[in-house]
Parts: structure tokens; C-alpha cells; sequence
């Protein structure tokens, strides 16, 4: 192919990629002012999420009771620094305030919201302590909550989800999703960070695993691997268009068993205390302390 061959093509090709009619929907115009999303950044926040809630078990191997102070306290100002840093990006790219955003109000409002998300973190460590409580009373194979903690990818995910939802609760766009699936690709578990789970939460093995935005699920609950809380076919508007926000996933209340490969769909409720076996589809309310099994 000759020289002037290969520019044609290339000229034809740069053309074609960058005629306006071939970038609808798939183009984010960078605004002045406002970073991208980094997802190497995003990667740090986890892992220091990881750190701080959970010391000794990642990040510094050298942590005990006399430095655990000192740790923390790095580790928690780099997190705020690195979140507010990325909220700022994540609004950015949303449109602070539906407008054209300014840089300095949306830099003022991610500061606020890291630092809001940071005072949560106890919160938060508390109730994904009683996830490793679960997950180890779950498993007759644990042999100690610091296997649950370093080991299960069950821990992994929540940790990523339960942080998520936080930062899903203060507003923030688009950073909580990037969260939740980064766990995904790293455990299979796929959690909406908007879903609603309480305390003791726990999934055996957990790949496959799927929780839909609008799932509300109780306390003390155990899925196994496979699961599904989705939606049914869900109404259209007049221009043949899903319509969003409504509620469409299933309300699991406390203290459920829903067993591997079993899929729930729609907005259902399964009772307190329902126990749902392996490969059923569930698509109608079950009444509590009720049990479900596929039939020979």
C-alpha cells in the first residue's frame, strides 16, 4: 500500500470516527476546571477503605496497637483528599447543579461530602462487622473471622457496597457505581450501591450473585452463589422508552435463606423468616416463615 494510500484511509477513518453523528451519547466533552474520574484513584479509595476499616488484614502489614493510631490517621486524611478529589470529578461530569457547573462551588461541595462520608465510617465498620459475623456463623468451613476478613469475596464486596451506598445517600453521582463494580469484577457479586441491606448480611461463595438499584433486603439475610433480586419487564413511556426511578426489584425481609440459583423477580416480598431453594423462580409475594422448593 502505498504512502499516500495509507493517509487516505487514515484521513477517511479520523473523519468518520469524529463526525458528530457517530459520537451521540458516546462522548463526554471535558469541561475547564473539572478532572475525569481516574479509576487508578478510585482503586486507592477502595483499598484504603479496605485499610481503614479493617487495619492489619490490608495495606500495612506492620500495624499493632501502638501505630494503629498513626495509620489511621494517615490513611483516613489521603482518603479525604483522594475522595473529595474524585467527587469533584464525579460532579463535574454530571453537572453540579444541572447547569453549567462552576469549579469552585463543586469543589467546595466534595469537600464537604468526603468529609461527611469519612465521619460515617465507623458506622460503617460496625455493621459490616456484624457481615463478618454472619458470614463466619454461616460457613461450618470458616475457621476464624480473620479468614472471613482476609479470604471471602463476600467481604470484598460489601466493604465496596456498603461504602457505595454511602456515598449513594450523600448524592454523589457516578463514583458509587464505579465502587460497586470494581467489586464485581473482582468477586462476581454484583450489589447496586442504591440497594437498601441491613445488618448481618451474608452470601455463601457469592459468584453470580445480583442485586438489582431498588432491592430492599432486612436484616440478617443469607443468599448463596447464583441468586438473582431483578426486575420484570418494567412499563414504558409514551415514546417507547423504560421508565426509571420506580420500584422494580424484590423487598427481602429479615431473616431469609434464598439458596443457589434461585431467581427472584419484580417487586415482590418475601416474608420474614422464607426460606427459597435452589433453581426457583420466584415472581409473586411469599407469605413469612414460608418455604419454597423445586418440586421432582
Amino acid at each position: 500500500m502505498s504512502n499516500a494510500d495509507l493517509a487516505r484511509i487514515l484521513t477517511k477513518t479520523v473523519d468518520e470516527l469524529s463526525a458528530p453523528q457517530s459520537l451521540k451519547g458516546l462522548f463526554h466533552q471535558h469541561r475547564e476546571g473539572f478532572p475525569l474520574p481516574s479509576s487508578r484513584v478510585v482503586e486507592e479509595i477502595v483499598d484504603l477503605s479496605r485499610t481503614i476499616i479493617f487495619p492489619g488484614y490490608f495495606g500495612h502489614s506492620s500495624v499493632n496497637t501502638r501505630t494503629i493510631r498513626y495509620h489511621i490517621g494517615v490513611g483516613v486524611e489521603r482518603l479525604h483528599r483522594l475522595l473529595a478529589g474524585q467527587i469533584m470529578a464525579a460532579l463535574g461530569f454530571a453537572d453540579c447543579d444541572g447547569s453549567d457547573p462552576d469549579a469552585t462551588d463543586c469543589a467546595r461541595l466534595a469537600e464537604a461530602k468526603a468529609m461527611e462520608l469519612v465521619a460515617r465510617l465507623p458506622q460503617v465498620r460496625q455493621t459490616l462487622a456484624t457481615d463478618v459475623a454472619a458470614a463466619y456463623n454461616g460457613d461450618p468451613a470458616a475457621t476464624s473471622h480473620g479468614e472471613v476478613i482476609s479470604c471471602y469475596p463476600v467481604m470484598k464486596a460489601l466493604a465496596n457496597y456498603r461504602i457505595a451506598h454511602e456515598l449513594h445517600l450523600l448524592g454523589v453521582p457516578l463514583l458509587p457505581r464505579i465502587i460497586t463494580e470494581m467489586a464485581h469484577s473482582e468477586t462476581g457479586i454484583d450489589i447496586h450501591p442504591a440497594a437498601e441491606i441491613g445488618h448481618h448480611f451474608t452470601i455463601d461463595h457469592g459468584t453470580g450473585v445480583v442485586i438489582g438499584a431498588t432491592c430492599i433486603i432486612g436484616n440478617n439475610v443469607k443468599l448463596y452463589q447464583g441468586v438473582t433480586l431483578g426486575a420484570k419487564s418494567f412499563p414504558l413511556d409514551d415514546e417507547g422508552n423504560p421508565i426509571k426511578g420506580i420500584p422494580r426489584h424484590p423487598i427481602i425481609e429479615d431473616d431469609v435463606v434464598i439458596y443457589s440459583n434461585a431467581t427472584i423477580l419484580g417487586r415482590v416480598t418475601i416474608g420474614r423468616g422464607c426460606v427459597v431453594g435452589a433453581n426457583i423462580w420466584v415472581t409473586e409475594d411469599m407469605e413469612p416463615n414460608t418455604k419454597k422448593y423445586k418440586k421432582e
